[in-house]
């Protein structure tokens, strides 16, 4: 399968992209969690460009190899504390909308918040999000896996 277009990058969506991602890091959140979330969104809507890229990122910054094979599963795991098991929910639940899902649901939500703040919330909410961005124009355009940023 090829790529549908090449990608040019109009300066001002990098520009924007860049202080969305300032805005998420400076939130609070531990970065190995926010690459946790950005692998899974990535894995549930099929983005080979960003598993490639959000495993690569996840290593540089001291990920594991144990507990980047099994995001895919990380509730029959044990490789992953409660903070990072409500972060996963929260984003399986946040991507899923379109499957029928109930979306968020209220314990969903009263798990996370046990966890972290309000700040730390809307970072990983925006992380969610910017992540299902990225992950709907790649599939559009076929953009191949093997590229990182």
């Amino acid at each position: 399968m090829e790529a549908r277009m090449k990608s040019s990058g109009n300066p001002e969506v990098i520009a924007a992209i860049q202080q969305l991602n300032k805005a998420i890091y400076a939130g609070g959140v531990d970065p190995l969690v926010l690459e946790l979330v950005h692998l899974r969104a990535s894995q549930i809507n099929g983005c080979s460009p960003c598993v490639f890229a959000g495993v690569a990122s996840a290593k540089k910054r001291g990920e594991t190899e144990e507990r980047l094979h099994n995001v895919v599963t990380w509730r029959e795991t044990p490789f992953f504390t409660e903070e990072e098991r409500a972060a996963l929910a929260l984003t399986e639940a946040a991507t899923r909308i379109q499957d029928g899902a109930p979306g968020v649901t209220d314990e969903i939500w009263d798990a996370a918040a046990a966890h972290f703040d309000e700040k730390q919330l809307s970072a990983i909410i925006l992380d969610i999000a910017l992540t299902n961005f990225f992950n709907r124009i790649n599939r559009t355009i076929r953009e191949q896996a093997g590229k990182t940023w």
